[in-house]
């Protein structure tokens, strides 16, 4: 086993899915009981290969039982030491790294204690993330026929770990940018240090519906819990990219507002003939990008704490997309609320927002 990742339920329909005996049984119930359940060995995902080594790698999947809702609301160290136990599962698994998936990867000190109470490296794969959510922006703003060049950019969530490089990286390419997060502390340090770094003077703010109303782009990666971007807070022809898991943006979105690119930050095509009866809503060759960074690292025998903390580096950022290119993990497309994004459905989506006459950028 070289590899291993924990997951969670997002929400109490998670559990009712995977445990179909809980199906009639009071939600707040199964939530309860579903929390009070040991770790767990959820599947195995096999037939990773490499395309540059020909190297083939396995892992596994490893259930943490508390959903998005009691991450947020238990004590905090009552939820580490559930994390630490998940990883303790991984380490008798013979992982030779484990990667901390949603919420486990935010709580507390963003997974530096966990990782000083494991015998296993440790990665929360923010890294990779990174990487691909701008690489996936840049592709549907292309598309959508934007040009980052000229185009007013929000990012929120912008101090997390993820929120800070990616407004640092999308401030070197963009014409107007907007920082929102709720610490306007933090929000002003990064201001000052992109202004350092860049020249480039950001508006900040903690008003989100105020601020999307002129965006062209948003990159969101908050740790919220979901659907805090609703239907009517977004323009037509606005490009968003959903970095945060749970969803920041509502799944309403999807069906009320046809003049709008929603897509999923971070997902990637594995290279392989790859296999698991783990269903993330994708087909088994994608996966978000924060486990295809437990992947690379696997499949490089990079074991070690990569990705920690709340802070990353340009240079972490660049090593491991160079790595993933090496072994053929790549963007894995469009995708919007699990499903692909067609050139059709990028042609419609122009119309309705009032700019269909150019195609150019559509494939």
């Amino acid at each position: 086993m070289d590899f291993a990742f924990i997951i969670h339920p997002m929400n109490v329909n998670d559990i009712v899915t995977r445990f179909k005996g809980t199906k009639r049984l009071p939600r707040e119930f199964v939530e309860k009981w579903f929390s009070r359940l040991p770790a767990f060995k959820y599947s195995k995902i096999e037939g990773i290969k490499s395309q540059s080594t020909g190297r083939t790698i396995s892992g596994i999947f490893i259930g943490c039982p508390l959903t998005t809702e009691q991450m947020l609301s238990f004590p905090e160290h009552y939820v580490v030491q559930k994390i630490i136990k998940a990883g303790r599962v991984a380490e008798k698994a013979g992982a030779g790294i484990v990667g901390l998936g949603a919420m486990t990867s935010v709580v507390a000190d963003a997974g530096i204690t966990i990782a000083q109470q494991l015998k296993i490296p440790v990665t929360t794969g923010n890294s990779y993330t990174v990487a691909m959510a701008m690489e996936g922006t840049k592709e549907a703003a292309a598309k959508m026929g934007i040009d980052i060049a000229e185009a007013h950019v929000v990012v929120i969530g912008a101090t997390g770990a993820i929120g800070a490089v990616c407004s640092h990286l999308v401030s070197r390419e963009c014409k107007y940018l907007t920082l929102i997060a709720r610490d306007r502390t933090k929000l002003d340090n990064l201001a000052r240090s992109i202004m350092h770094q860049t020249g480039q003077a950001v508006k900040i703010t903690n008003n989100l519906k105020k601020a999307l109303k002129s965006a062209q782009i948003v990159i969101t990666v908050t740790s919220s819990g979901g659907d805090i971007i609703q239907p009517e807070d977004l323009p037509p022809g606005c490009v968003v990219c959903d970095v945060a898991r749970p969803r920041d943006v509502s799944r309403r979105v999807a069906s009320a507002r046809k003049d709008v690119l929603v897509i999923e930050g971070g997902l990637v095509q594995v290279p392989g003939k790859v296999t698991t009866n783990l269903n993330l809503g994708y087909p088994p060759d994608v996966t978000l990008a924060c486990i295809a960074e437990t992947m690379i690292l696997a499949m490089e025998n990079r074991f070690e704490s990569y990705t920690l903390g709340r802070s990353l580096t340009f240079e972490q950022v660049d090593e491991i997309y160079k790595l993933g290119e090496k072994h053929g993990f790549k963007l894995a497309g469009l995708r919007s609320f699990e499903k692909p994004v067609t050139a059709e459905e990028i042609r419609s989506i122009r119309d309705n927002a009032g700019h269909g006459a150019s195609t150019a950028g559509i494939g």
